[in-house]
């Protein structure tokens, strides 16, 4: 997989990309990570990516062109036929919300061009004619998008084959797996502070214990987000034991 990220701050980038599970992928060369400096592709001396809005208003927008030079020259190709065949991600409040599906979705192409938007925003002819998708990470905020392109890019690398050690086990049962919540984790000591670790887990009895977190995942996730239980991936004996821990809880 290829990844190209095109910003005004290319160095926010250094330290997530060269530690930890992505440097290990990208050591790995199980995916090839670029990060492009948005202002090499100005053409005047200034350097300029932005300028004042048309009809007025605060701050300053991104300008287009810049935005559509990076993208045909990572991509070396006309934009009507990058579009076609390569994901082009811009982060805005109003696009879809990142969910592990669609991070799955993201992780099956072969190459994806990430833009950073800065400022009051981006001109909305970078999100009709050049990028294919709109992507948001949450109902707020942030002063740029190079935090949501990490979080992207941390969530689709993982995903990768061979990156995750143990990955088949680690990728089939933690949260949003399934559409549930994963659940909870205990390690030594047995008790800590009077708090103790489940006896389940301590009995060696693996059936049972997947019973237990099978369990225990359906009750996180019926108590911390409902909403994903319309649309989890539940047997008969999943529907039945919501049943119970419905009557427990109340």
């Amino acid at each position: 997989m290829r990844i190209d990220i095109v910003t005004i701050f290319p160095a926010i980038f250094d330290g997530v990309l060269s530690e930890g599970m992505i440097r290990i992928a990208r050591e790995r060369e199980l995916v090839k990570i670029a990060v492009h400096d948005l202002r090499d592709y100005t053409v005047d001396k200034h350097r300029q990516v932005d300028d004042m809005p048309y009809g007025g208003g605060p701050g300053m927008v991104m300008k287009p062109e810049p935005f559509h030079a990076a993208v045909t020259s990572i991509g070396k190709s006309a934009l009507r036929e990058l579009r076609q065949k390569i994901r082009i991600i811009i982060f805005t409040p109003r696009g879809r919300v990142l969910t592990q599906p669609l991070v799955e979705e993201f992780t099956s192409e072969e190459h994806l061009i990430i833009l950073c938007g800065r400022y009051e925003g981006v001109d909305e002819r970078v999100h009709a004619h050049i990028a294919t998708d709109e992507i948001s990470v949450g109902d707020y905020v942030v002063s740029g998008a190079e935090i949501p392109a990490m979080i992207l890019v941390d969530a689709i690398v993982r995903l990768l084959p061979g990156v995750l050690g143990g990955e088949e086990l680690s990728l089939a049962e933690e949260s949003f797996t399934g559409g549930l919540l994963e659940y909870p984790h205990y390690t030594r000591p047995a008790e800590f502070m009077g708090w103790q670790v489940p006896d389940i887990l301590l009995s060696g009895h693996h059936t049972e214990i997947s019973k237990w977190r099978r369990r225990e995942r359906l009750k996180a996730t019926f108590l911390r987000r409902p909403d994903l239980l319309r649309s989890a991936d539940l047997t008969d004996d999943d529907r039945r034991a919501l049943e119970e821990i419905e009557r427990e809880l109340g």
